[in-house]
């Protein structure tokens, strides 16, 4: 990416918005700003004005669950890019709704919107806990880190009245199965007593999630999810008792929080943190728009900034999905980022790759409603 595109596109000037905007009262303590049709739709929907001067003024959203039965709940994964080849997600949609949020494509498949919807509309597993139990169960099943929170949060608010996270951390309990976990959520100390216990047996970590030190940005950007300062508090109590803990700062956006890398990094230090990982923004699919659209309602004069530097690390494109380059981005400006990143955590003393779990005590669960063998 030569410098000429980067200049080309700084002075250019910026887009009208280009999604349909949600009133904002009506929208009040989310983050997306539109509820665009799902990419999946045959038919899209515009508002007009039909002439007839009606109220159009809606109360406040609020948040919908439904119940989703999973046929499994343990989600295989295959990506170079990731850490982990196990995953559970015990919501589909968030509430915390982040707007970078690289999740919010999937509730295309629903047929609902990756704006509003994804926020508001959710879909819950409360059948999770059983249905782990009778996977674990199964003959020749042989146990490997399950990472939680890599899709959905599973501490999101709506976790307080299901608590299928919970759950879940009972089943794994008991089987003596290695979990990592990644939250926004102060909601994950409501599980000390069974972190804490998991934890002797070198059986849990936690990474901990913060994109920000700025509580008015993180307030625009990640509407629901706990305050920086709340995060931060979470580390050290995680951490007093006895739990392995990590910060991760993701996203790493370009001209908005890419200057809080050391800031985030030193803070989450002194809480307690043992580990720090970062991803760059991730802009697939119907999350490019939405974040652009947010993008030029809360920070338009920082818009060209963010965006040409942001196609700068994706080959001159909102987002590349290329293995190797979607988590870190390439180009000198990744570079930088990249290495900041790395002086920073050496400095520190923060590991990029903790120790890892103890996948030797595995017992499968007895029974778990698993069909009897005849022979």
């Amino acid at each position: 990416m030569d410098d000429a595109f980067i200049t080309d596109f700084a002075d250019s000037p910026v887009p009208e918005r280009h999604l349909e905007p949600v009133a904002r009262e009506t929208r009040r303590g989310r983050a997306a700003t539109a509820n665009p049709d799902g990419r999946f739709e045959t038919v899209s929907r515009e508002r007009f004005d039909d002439g007839w001067d009606l109220d159009d003024d809606l109360p406040a959203l609020a948040t919908d669950v439904q119940v989703e039965k999973a046929k499994t709940i343990i989600t295989r994964n295959t990506s170079p890019d990731v850490p982990f080849e196990r995953s559970i997600n015990p919501y589909r949609g968030c509430e915390h709704g982040c707007i970078y949020c690289f999740a919010r494509p999937s509730h295309g498949f629903m047929g609902l919107s990756s704006g509003l919807d994804f926020e508001t509309k959710l879909f819950a597993k409360p059948d999770a806990a059983r249905q782990l139990a009778r996977e674990l169960a199964k003959p020749g099943y042989r146990a490997k880190t399950i990472a939680i929170g890599t899709n959905t949060d599973p501490y999101q608010p709506v976790e307080r009245t299901w608590r299928i996270m919970r759950q879940v951390l009972e089943v794994l309990a008991e089987a003596n199965h290695p979990v990592s976990i990644t939250t926004k959520s102060a909601l994950v100390l409501r599980d000390l007593d069974i972190l804490s216990v998991m934890a002797e047996k070198h059986l849990v970590k936690v990474a901990v999630s913060v994109t920000t030190l700025d509580r008015k940005l993180a307030r625009a950007m990640e509407p629901r999810a706990a305050t920086p300062p709340r995060r931060l508090e979470t580390i050290r109590t995680l951490s007093e008792n006895g739990i392995p803990v990590g910060i991760s700062v993701a996203p790493v956006i370009p001209a908005l929080t890419d200057h809080e890398i050391e800031r985030i990094l030193d803070s989450g230090k002194a809480a307690g943190a043992r580990e720090a990982s970062y991803i760059l923004l991730r802009l697939p699919l119907e999350v490019a728009p939405l974040f652009k659209d947010w993008l030029l309602e809360h920070h338009p004069e920082r818009y060209r900034h963010v965006m040409s530097l942001i196609r700068s690390m994706r080959g001159g494109k909102d987002y590349d999905a290329e293995f190797g380059k979607r988590m870190k981005g390439s180009g000198p400006y990744a570079w930088q980022i990249a290495r900041r990143f790395e002086l920073a955590a050496k400095r520190l003393g923060l590991a990029r790759r903790g120790s890892a779990l103890r996948e030797d005590l595995f017992q499968p669960p007895d029974g778990a409603g698993t069909q009897l063998n005849l022979f």
